[in-house]
């Protein structure tokens, strides 16, 4: 078993089972499923977010398995992710609370507490209008940059997303927004993985996954150098010339899963 609480929840849960007083916790719910709970809380005057995993069981395991995709199995691999991204200096989520029980992945319990961001504006929200109303330059640019050296950070410091999408990166609104103050944070991390150095595979599909999620924003051919360059940290004509292969791989993805988009809606 696994269990680290910070405050408020280390002298709230003291002397009792933090497994059976997580299930406990009440406030808005934005996730009801047999195997994971997601809500909004608030304990002494600040707000939390609350995920609560159960065992999926061993036939949704190999239902993943089989369909080529890898199971959450807990709270674990988020829990990680966020210490990953701390070492890495990304901005990302504070947990407080963190507990696992069971060794076998089918029936574990297991969950994650984290401190809510706010104010915040998702980069999806942020630039759901951009096309009928275009940005400042100078702050689209910045944002593009910002939006790449996080992303180029995790991904040299070993985590993958496999959500990686505009909505899950928060832009802080606490300061006005501008050149030289732009902070982004990155959510929703139950999914990803972290590894000393992640295959080219998943880099792939966390870059491809953004890029499908900016079509609709009215991106530039200069959107798109800039983000490559900040990405990549490179000359612009040495990516040109050894990621060629893999441009051309990003905009046949982000094309199938636009296409898929249009046929079955949100649900990727």
């Amino acid at each position: 078993m696994k269990l680290i609480l910070a405050e408020p929840f280390k002298t709230l849960w003291a002397g009792r089972d933090a497994f059976a007083e997580v299930e406990k916790l009440d406030g808005q719910v934005f996730r009801e499923l047999a195997a994971r709970r997601t809500l909004r809380t608030e304990v002494d005057g600040r707000h939390y977010f609350v995920k609560i995993h159960r065992g999926i069981g061993w036939g949704e395991i190999l239902k993943n398995l089989i369909t080529a995709k890898l199971p959450v199995l807990g709270a674990g691999q988020e829990w990680d992710a966020i210490q990953r991204l701390q070492e890495l200096g990304v901005p990302t989520m504070t947990g407080v609370a963190f507990g696992e029980k069971g060794s076998n992945p089918a029936d574990q319990h297991s969950f994650i507490v984290t401190q809510e961001l706010a104010p915040i504006v998702s980069l999806e929200d942020l630039t759901m209008d951009w096309v009928k109303q275009p940005p400042v330059p100078a702050i689209r640019h910045a944002l593009t940059v910002e939006l790449a050296r996080t992303l180029g950070t995790m991904h040299r410091g070993g985590v993958n997303h496999r959500d990686c999408y505009l909505c899950h990166f928060l832009l802080h609104t606490d300061q006005p927004v501008t050149v030289h103050n732009i902070k982004l944070s990155v959510i929703d991390l139950h999914r990803a993985q972290v590894r000393s150095k992640i295959p080219r595979r998943w880099r792939d599909k966390d870059l491809a996954g953004l890029y499908y999620s900016a079509l609709e924003i009215g991106l530039t051919r200069r959107d798109k150098l800039r983000f490559l360059k900040a990405y990549f940290q490179q000359p612009l004509r040495q990516i040109l010339g050894e990621q060629s292969a893999l441009l051309a791989a990003l905009e046949r993805m982000a094309a199938k899963l636009y296409a898929r988009k249009q046929r079955y809606g949100d649900a990727l």
